[in-house]
């Protein structure tokens, strides 16, 4: 395989009814006709079929860094519609349950969404991507099977109401910013339990993930015209999208050690450190262990992928 093709992450707006998967299949494809066949492309926090938003691309070495870049916050704009349950948590699932939700208003909505700030536990849902006994929950979901789910810590770190419409089936639309790994679905049904009437998800949008926000996201549309041998014209850096995380200049020493997954000394910050040539270009990820540095991800010069 080419070791001169694109290295960088897109920040792609995912259109609704297409899958996060179906997202890089389409760059494979506007790469391979670019001449660049079996490139790697990958995806940092899925989003489901019917949700839209802010979706990071990874392409060629960018790859390796998916765990960094999904690992950041999240914001999301969601309406959710009360009195009804589904099957799926969402408006794409058959209705479970009804009741009449003109009893909610919106200080006692407020006061529900309040209770959910801070670190809290969801159990994930069936129609998600999480592995259980080694399969994926949406597959056990597409049998009929329903399984039992342990919950999983997550952070909420702030909600706001944007609008709220009462009646037997009220509507409300809020701003959600949280950890990676929130369900926001599983949220909007917590939400519909803590009220008594029970909710799901009716939309869903990312705003923002980790540093990487909608307004600066490109349409499928935009890449499909671009071309694969454009896309480098919409490609942040690894260094660029990496640029949240502390940063180290490697000295000459250091640039050959590192290339060889050699300790360097320490760096004397907790938690990943990005490590850059004099140039700006991102070189690994770093990590303190004990008296020492320890390259976590390397990524090597172009042109010399092998040595990584």
């Amino acid at each position: 395989m080419s070791t001169d093709g694109p290295h960088g992450v897109l920040v792609v707006d995912k259109p609704a009814g297409k899958t996060s998967h179906d997202v890089v299949a389409i760059v494979r494809r506007l790469l391979r006709d670019a001449g660049l066949k079996g490139w790697k492309v990958g995806h940092a926090g899925t989003l489901d079929p019917d949700a839209t938003g802010v979706l990071v691309v990874a392409l060629g070495r960018a790859t390796r860094l998916v765990t960094y870049v999904q690992a950041g916050r999240k914001t999301y704009d969601a309406r959710i519609r009360l009195g009804a349950t589904t099957s799926t948590l969402d408006a794409s699932g058959e209705i479970l349950t009804e009741a009449d939700a003109s009893g909610v208003n919106e200080p006692m909505l407020c006061e529900a969404l309040k209770s959910f700030v801070g670190d809290i536990e969801q159990i994930p849902p069936m129609v998600s991507a999480v592995k259980v006994g080694g399969e994926r929950l949406y597959l056990k979901a597409r049998r009929g099977e329903e399984i039992e789910r342990k919950p999983r810590p997550v952070t909420i770190s702030d909600i706001v109401l944007e609008d709220f419409v009462p009646g037997p089936r009220a509507e409300a639309a809020f701003l959600v910013t949280c950890s990676a790994g929130t369900y926001i679905r599983t949220l909007a049904a917590d939400v519909g339990d803590k009220l008594g009437v029970g909710a799901h998800l009716v939309t869903l949008r990312r705003l923002a993930s980790g540093r990487f926000g909608v307004q600066e996201a490109v349409t499928l549309d935009a890449l499909m015209e671009l071309g694969g041998d454009r896309l480098g014209e919409v490609l942040l850096s690894p260094a660029a999208a990496l640029a949240d995380f502390p940063t180290r200049a490697a000295t000459a020493d250091e640039v050959v050690d590192v290339a060889h997954g050699r300790f360097l000394s320490p760096t004397g910050v907790p938690g990943p450190v990005a490590l850059v040539s004099a140039d700006g270009t991102l070189l690994a990820m770093v990590e303190d262990q004990g008296s020492q540095a320890r390259p976590q991800v390397v990524l090597a010069p172009a042109g010399q992928e092998g040595a990584a």
